[in-house]
């Protein structure tokens, strides 16, 4: 994939599902090597990383250092698995090297490390990455770079103060070049959110983000909350993405354990089938 320049035209919807497929298929096969791993929030938004690595994003696959490039900060560290997937498919990586996921001594561990090509932060501190990306957001624009900054993190970081003072920090800068992501999956370690939040948008609102919310497994639904965010100015913007974990494997969605998988060898034919079968 040669360097881009941004998104021109009307998205590929086709095209992008079809890279969102490829990327839960690389994440089951990174799973089934050692037989568990986040692979529930991994599914979950490999419809988000396809919209940003295959239209949304300006950045070079050949050259991941590029200093004009879109960052992506995941906050999450343990979704790993899904930013190996994309960093693969898009050829920042070798595809060969997934089956190392969670290997001793393998770039592509369980969380993210800064020695992988396409890193921006390691993320294995959770509540760290927004205010990481406040600093990325506003440094771009004091070099007068063109560069924006995609910043994921999940619900259960929203109950982490730091977030709200990088909320705020965001707003006071009026980083318009940045975006947050929240991925809502209603999990965390030990399974359903323990602390309230919600209304989410509602609180982004109030701290003076320019929110959507939206399906964040529907690709319409996606890259038209990515060109919103794109066409608004003034301040940064934040999308509310409502994720599955374990989407297009029913027998995964169902699981009420979604955190960290532990799955039986005898179970990931299944899984492969059900993953194609659900594939449209």
């Amino acid at each position: 994939m040669a360097r881009t320049s941004g998104p021109t035209g009307n998205p590929d919807l086709t095209f992008l599902k079809a890279k969102a497929h490829a990327l839960r298929r690389h994440m089951v096969d990174m799973a089934s090597g050692l037989g568990q791993g986040y692979i529930g929030q991994g599914l979950g938004i490999a419809d988000i990383l396809a919209a940003l690595y295959f239209h949304e994003m300006r950045h070079d696959p050949k050259d991941p250092g590029w200093a004009d490039r879109d960052r992506f900060v995941l906050s999450t560290g343990h979704y790993s698995i899904a930013l190996w997937a994309a960093l693969a498919e898009a050829g920042t990586i070798p595809a060969a090297e997934l089956c190392t996921y969670g290997v001793d001594q393998s770039r592509l561990d369980m969380s993210t490390l800064d020695t992988t090509p396409g890193v921006e932060m390691i993320g294995g501190s959770l509540g760290q990455g927004l205010g990481q990306a406040v600093g990325m957001a506003l440094g771009l624009r004091l070099a007068e770079k063109p560069a924006r900054v995609f910043a994921e993190l999940s619900d259960g970081e929203l109950q982490e103060g730091a977030t709200w003072e990088a909320a705020i920090a965001g707003t006071t800068f009026g980083l318009d070049n940045l975006v947050a992501i929240i991925d809502c999956n209603g999990i965390q370690a030990d399974g359903r959110i323990v602390v309230n939040i919600e209304p989410v948008a509602d609180k982004w609102r109030a701290f003076g983000w320019e929110t959507a919310e939206i399906d964040g497994n529907a690709m319409n639904e996606i890259v038209a909350a990515l060109q919103g965010a794109r066409s608004a100015s003034g301040g940064p913007k934040a999308i509310v993405a409502r994720t599955l974990p374990g989407k297009g494997v029913p027998m995964l969605e169902r699981r009420e354990k979604a955190h960290f998988m532990r799955i039986d060898a005898l179970e990931w034919g299944a899984i492969r089938a059900e993953l194609e079968a659900t594939y449209v």
